[in-house]
């Protein structure tokens, strides 16, 4: 999408970062959570993508927006809203958490920030759980504020990720362990740093708390890192299906379960738990399901990741479909992340791919990541 034909207001919301990433050159965004994500710079995904993988980005992501519980019945709610276990969680700990409806179907994958005994941020995907959490407070007459706070995540990305952050909040981000946060001051305020990002090459979330605070903490990391062959960045669709990163509204949706997503491992089916879906999802365990996702690599000439899921057949009879596909010139092949079917699925089992052009591909299933 052209940057000129969006039009952003109140329900297409801009970020702090918007100023910044127009003055280095976006060229197109998306929208997720009714806020702007921009989807590319004036290099190409490719060129991107070896970027991220050699020196370090900054990403607007400000469209990870956050559902804030806080009260003493936070803990409560959080755990009535995922099938993942928190009651071992602690203060300072990230967990990537499903979120499901009442059969079993797949609402969203939230990075949850424990920040206090009673007070979470759910960090969501692409899909409106204010409400949905509001509702459930309400209805079980629970003591908790629910809302949406004042926060605009910014990504850093890649493997100078490191020493980026600490010219700016000092060494102690380098014992920041994977998925565990810290509080750290910049300029007098505290921020959280958490390692996390939606990349698998390293790096960090600076969670800005103050819209107007944004521009300062982008201009500070630019600046430092003048000599790091800084660059804008956002989510690479290349490094994003080799890493085996599930985006929700392209891998799963609510037809899904947490199991056709591989998220089993993120979910407790014991009965001492009390969350939303539980008994549709002790039923699917017990059925097992009949699909999972997997890698797939297809020749063909660079592809497009596909608006509309591509079938993927074996003897003319489709046994999966594609969900988002693109040219890897690591791999010089596309590659593409597929729901395929429990007699299909193992790597090695060759397929073919009826991509949007209409032309057949040969492919093979693979594990997740790609190698």
């Amino acid at each position: 999408m052209s940057v000129t034909k969006l039009q952003v207001s109140r329900r297409q919301r801009a970020t702090p970062y918007t100023p910044r990433v127009e003055a280095l050159g976006v060229s197109g965004y998306s929208v997720v959570n009714h806020t702007i994500l921009p989807k590319g710079f004036r290099r190409t995904v490719a060129e991107d993508y070896w970027h991220l993988k050699s020196h370090v980005q900054l990403w607007d992501v400000g469209c990870q927006r956050q559902v804030q519980l806080q009260g003493p019945d936070a803990g409560l709610l959080a755990q009535l809203l995922t099938p993942r276990d928190l009651r071992n969680a602690q203060v300072g700990q990230c967990l990537y958490a499903p979120m499901i409806d009442e059969t079993g179907g797949m609402l969203n994958d939230p990075i949850i920030l424990k920040l206090a005994p009673d007070h979470f941020w759910f960090s969501i995907a692409d899909a409106d759980m204010l409400l949905w959490a509001r509702a459930f407070a309400l209805g079980r007459g629970l003591d908790v504020q629910v809302d949406e706070p004042d926060v605009w995540p910014l990504a850093v990305q890649g493997p100078k990720s490191d020493d980026l952050l600490a010219r700016v909040f000092g060494d102690k981000v380098r014992n920041i362990g994977f998925f565990k946060f810290e509080r750290c001051d910049f300029q007098g305020h505290d921020l959280v740093v958490a390692r996390s990002g939606f990349s698998k090459q390293g790096g960090f979330e600076i969670y800005v708390d103050e819209f107007s605070l944004g521009t300062y903490v982008w201009d500070t990391l630019w600046d430092a890192g003048s000599d790091l062959d800084i660059s804008p960045g956002c989510p690479n669709l290349i490094e994003r299906i080799e890493g085996g990163l599930l985006s929700y509204g392209n891998e799963m949706t609510r037809d899904n379960n947490p199991f056709e997503c591989g998220l089993e491992k993120y979910c407790q089916l014991g009965d001492e738990l009390d969350y939303i879906g539980r008994p549709a999802l002790q039923r699917i365990a017990e059925l097992g399901h009949a699909r999972e996702i997997r890698g797939l690599v297809f020749a063909g000439e660079p592809c497009k990741t596909p608006q509309f899921p591509w079938p993927v057949t074996n003897d003319n009879d489709q046994v999966g479909y594609v969900t988002s596909a693109t040219w890897s010139p690591r791999l010089e092949q596309n590659v593409s992340l597929a729901m395929i079917e429990r007699d299909f699925w193992q790597p090695g089992t060759e397929v073919v791919v009826k991509a949007g052009n209409d032309l057949d591909h040969r492919g093979v299933v693979t594990s997740l990541p790609m190698e």
